[in-house]
């Protein structure tokens, strides 16, 4: 496929990585071949799980993009690209070549029958946000939060008994709230995920959610083994029983950002150890193992409209990151 300008679109290769990062470098000042090298190599091995496109010029990568599919994330009954990062390399820049990256991402999306596309910018970022506009993007009915990693990392405790989030999935926390107790950590013990916790995941999550997502599972459990390259999702136990879980992930690139930052999928405590404070050790450990990694933040996406949850996140100290999330429906 090729377009006026002369540029010529494509996958993007394992081979096309020296190129890539190359580009990012120039646009950013800051090179992620780590970062790059892992989405390369997880794009080759899961080719059904990304959408990637690559603009060439007289033989020379122009531009690239990347769409990451998610299907069941964040409440969604529907599979939906996520696109987390995008490159223009500066002599391009201006010239349209992003918007039809864009358009070739959508024709790529129209194929495997995806309607929606979402990313996230800056707010502040005039020409971020001026190039979604123009892209036709809006702003999505969900919000960002998040909260450094240090600070109540050791302190953190949640008066909301939090059951269950899928981060825009339905809050099933208690309205009443609890009082204050000691850390639930040091009552609960808290381990690193394994492969084997599956099956136990998608029991709790049925529980919870009366129905079987055991494919979504499947896919976030190779997620964060296989990609995010530090294992930091956990699973709490209750008399030798799996009570509770929180799969997070670590991403040193994704939007664009230049920080580690760490991302919340899915949090979830089976409702027969519900009222316990698993919920809490869980969250206060993943502070903790992240504050020791150097992890800067922490974050995770709600419905603007979830309060229970929102609540919950800022009594766990976070708070309205300054990004925001847009969506465009793909006709």
């Amino acid at each position: 496929m090729a377009d006026n300008s002369g540029h010529s679109f494509r996958p993007l290769r394992a081979d096309d990585l020296d190129a890539v990062v190359s580009l990012d470098g120039r646009i950013i000042g800051n090179p992620r071949r780590g970062f790059f090298e892992k989405r390369l190599a997880a794009a080759a091995a899961t080719p059904d799980a990304f959408l990637t496109i690559a603009a060439e010029k007289d033989g020379t990568l122009a531009g690239f993009a990347f769409a990451r599919i998610q299907d069941g994330d964040f409440g969604d009954t529907r599979k939906v690209a996520v696109l987390d990062i995008i490159g223009i390399a500066p002599d391009e820049q201006g010239k349209g070549l992003g918007l039809a990256l864009i358009d070739g991402m959508e024709a790529k999306m129209r194929k495997r029958g995806i309607s929606v596309l979402r990313t996230q910018a800056e707010w502040s970022n005039d020409r971020v946000m001026g190039f979604f506009a123009r892209s036709g993007f809006a702003l999505a009915p969900r919000m960002v939060v998040e909260r450094p990693t240090e600070g109540r990392g050791d302190e953190v405790e949640i008066s909301t008994q939090q059951q269950t989030f899928d981060s825009d999935m339905e809050d099933h926390s208690d309205p009443g709230g609890d009082d204050f107790v000691a850390l639930s950590r040091d009552r609960f013990p808290v381990r690193s995920l394994e492969e084997g916790d599956l099956p136990a995941i998608i029991r709790i999550d049925k529980k919870l959610t009366g129905a079987d997502r055991g494919g979504y599972f499947q896919e976030k459990m190779a997620e964060v083994m296989r990609e995010s390259g530090i294992r930091i999702s956990l699973i709490a136990e209750s008399d030798g029983s799996s009570a509770g879980y929180i799969m997070a992930r670590v991403d040193y690139g994704e939007f664009g950002r230049t920080d580690s930052a760490a991302v919340i999928d899915t949090i979830g405590v089976d409702p027969a150890y519900a009222h316990q404070g698993i919920g809490h050790a869980l969250m206060s450990q993943l502070l903790a193992n992240l504050s020791v990694l150097r992890v800067d933040t922490v974050r995770s996406m709600v419905r603007w409209n979830n309060y229970g949850l929102i609540g919950f996140l800022e009594n766990c100290g976070f708070t309205p990151s300054q990004r925001v999330v847009l969506t465009k429906t793909i006709q």
